[in-house]
């Protein structure tokens, strides 16, 4: 193992006697220090090959500290521990300079890997920059988050590939966000698109644009999602639903850095960064043939798995008192959370996650008449809901609304104020539930009317307002 000088400075006795007696241990030769006077004396008078360092400190901020240091000792590692577990925390020490960041409490032997890692590699400097913790949508101090948090630390400073990975609503768009938003891309477009919520023969030109007369209803040029995120982040959500036919495409363009839109010759750069996003097991896509095992490998260049909040109860307290905060400000009651209330929303599974507890926590602001939350309300209201998941919209559809919205504004700008968006938007939607529901139950039009949750004759007359063949609904159509 190698062995070095290290410094250890801290405020607390405890953790600093800990610590050296860990190191000596290991063979380093270690001196500590309680404050930045102390630090400034040792760094001059005994030079350290590696600085380990608690944020807050009597007389100042370890990281500001860190920071200088990055730039006078690039050669001297600095490592930053703090019980100020947050991803502003995580990002400040990347971005001082720090070699890394270990969240307190920390493990002696993680610690004593990365001073051993770190006088192998030496460490960077990076350009400081204030991170304000408002401006920052990720919430949570568990360790689950904190190994998320180190990771989105050290992907902002490059343009790497992200893969997110994690159950429905883990809050897989907002590591996304966070990454485009601190990086180096931030000043330009944040463009997300829904790959579920495309239709699988407009995916191509949804990403990368068509021109006039592409293809019928093609009337003018369309910018594709590349385009439009010139100089930002695109951002890939549910990328394990990508027909296999659009991922060979999408992998050319990731090869070669560059596309054409549908119908056009005209070459385009593709200046933007990748964050993808999925719920499935890809790997296992990529064993079933579902899914390329090259996209695969080039989408996962910096893999973030998100926990469940199942997995990370210890961030409940903290999330709900943040939407809570939310409500509020969006005009609902402001409302505070007992602590049985705490304890019935910690022992909640969550099968919808962070989204789902946002959601309860809208409804209880709305709802309790009471401006202190307790705990019978919160299992009352988890129980009227069923899982409270089911009742969350589907943001496959969402999107796709989204998206036809967006084509409509893009390709036929007065359709949005001619009084006709509504019906338009509303028979998008139900042509394919009706037509559906007869192919599921073989034409038979008493059995769809029952599953769609109309009667026979409305949905007849629906089939004829839509002019849905009568071919699709011959088969025995009134027959239960």
């Amino acid at each position: 193992m190698i062995v070095g000088k290290i410094l250890i400075v801290d405020d607390d006795d405890a953790v600093r006697t800990v610590v050296a007696h860990a190191l000596r241990r290991a063979g380093h030769t270690v001196r500590t220090a309680a404050s930045l006077a102390d630090m400034a004396r040792e760094l001059r008078t005994h030079p350290p090959d590696v600085l380990v360092t608690d944020v807050v400190l009597p007389d100042g901020d370890g990281i500001d500290h860190a920071g200088r240091l990055a730039s006078e000792r690039p050669d001297m590692p600095v490592i930053v521990l703090s019980a100020r577990n947050t991803l502003t925390t995580a990002v400040r020490a990347t971005e001082a300079g720090a070699y890394d960041y270990l969240p307190k409490p920390f493990d002696l032997d993680t610690l004593t890997r990365t001073i051993a890692a770190a006088l192998k590699r030496g460490g960077a400097a990076t350009e400081d920059r204030a991170v304000e913790e408002e401006q920052l949508p990720l919430i949570g101090r568990s360790p689950a988050m904190q190994d998320v948090y180190r990771v989105i630390a050290r992907v902002i400073s490059n343009d790497l590939t992200v893969l997110v990975s994690g159950e429905s609503g883990t809050g897989k768009e907002l590591v996304a966000r966070a990454i485009h938003d601190l990086g180096g891309r931030r000043a330009a477009p944040f463009v997300p698109i829904n790959m579920a919520a495309i239709p699988r023969e407009l995916i191509e030109a949804e990403l990368f644009g068509h021109e006039r007369g592409a293809f019928t209803g093609a009337t003018q040029r369309s910018a594709g999602r590349f385009e439009q995120a010139a100089g930002g982040t695109l951002f890939l959500d549910e990328i394990g639903d990508m027909p296999i036919e659009a991922q060979t495409r999408l992998l050319r363009v990731l090869q070669s850095g560059e596309f054409t839109t549908v119908g056009g010759a005209r070459t385009i750069r593709a200046d933007v960064r990748i964050v993808a996003a999925t719920n499935r097991d890809l790997q296992q896509a990529v064993a079933g043939g579902q899914f390329r095992e090259d996209l695969y490998y080039r989408l996962n260049v910096v893999p973030v798995a998100l926990p469940a909040l199942r997995e990370r109860r210890g961030d409940i307290a903290e999330l709900a008192r943040h939407f809570l905060d939310r409500a509020a400000e969006a005009g609902l009651p402001r409302k505070t959370l007992a602590a049985e209330a705490v304890a019935a929303l910690e022992a909640h599974d969550w099968p919808g996650n962070v989204r789902e507890l946002e959601n309860l926590m809208r409804r209880l602001a709305a709802l309790s008449r009471d401006d202190r939350i307790g705990a019978a309300e919160v299992t009352a209201t988890i129980g009227a809901v069923p899982t409270l998941v089911e009742a969350l919209p589907d943001p496959g559809i969402e999107a796709a609304v989204r998206a036809m919205i967006e084509r409509l504004a893009r390709e036929e700008p007065r359709a949005l104020d001619d009084g006709s968006l509504y019906d338009r938007v509303i028979g998008a939607v139900e042509r394919p539930l009706i037509a559906a529901m007869l192919a599921r139950h073989g034409g038979n039009q008493l059995r769809a009317a029952r599953a769609i949750g109309l009667n026979r004759n409305t949905l007849r007359k629906r089939l004829d307002a839509l002019g849905i063949s009568p071919g699709a609904r011959a088969a025995g159509s009134d027959e239960p």
